[in-house]
């Protein structure tokens, strides 16, 4: 007697169906259609996927708000000046630009050998730049490279826009 492909699965979220388990090893179809028994059917499992994405979205948007608010007064009470780009590259620019001299100064200063004087040097170097979308490529930067970074950018001899955007 061959072992049964269609198998009869009564989901945990009570709907009911059908299933080919043809395409699995006969040794493993019983097994598969027990742990199916456990789960929700595809629809249910999509539509909590969508609500979960929802969630998600909201929580996301909630969180970019947060950031965006503590940037903006990081930005604020440190004399950032304001940054030049589309809408959406200066709020992420902003917040770039906190994260990035939050985290090297707390590396540079509070657990480096960097003096509070030399990272005022720093800072003011950072001020001079505005362009949101140099912030934005530097977000992976490390924070020992920073102050190379800031020099680049700063340098006399470099065109001030990449012709090629």
């Amino acid at each position: 007697m061959a072992v049964k492909t269609i198998w009869p699965i009564h989901y945990a979220c009570g709907h009911k169906d059908d299933r080919d388990l043809s395409t699995r090893p006969a040794d493993r179809r019983a097994g598969f259609a027990e742990w199916l028994a456990k789960q929700q059917c595809t629809d249910c499992w999509r539509a909590s996927e969508e609500g979960d994405e929802q969630d998600k979205a909201a929580w996301l948007k909630a969180k970019r708000a947060e950031e965006q608010a503590e940037s903006e007064a990081w930005a604020q009470q440190y004399r950032m000046p304001p940054l030049e780009g589309t809408e959406r590259a200066i709020a992420w620019g902003v917040r770039c630009r906190h994260q990035i001299l939050a985290v090297a100064y707390t590396a540079l200063v509070l657990e480096g050998d960097t003096s509070e004087a030399e990272w005022e040097g720093i800072e003011e170097i950072a001020r001079t730049i505005t362009r949101a979308g140099w912030w934005i490529d530097q977000r992976s930067s490390h924070p020992d490279e920073l102050t190379e970074l800031l020099q680049a950018a700063t340098a006399a001899d470099r065109p001030t826009e990449n012709p090629h955007f």
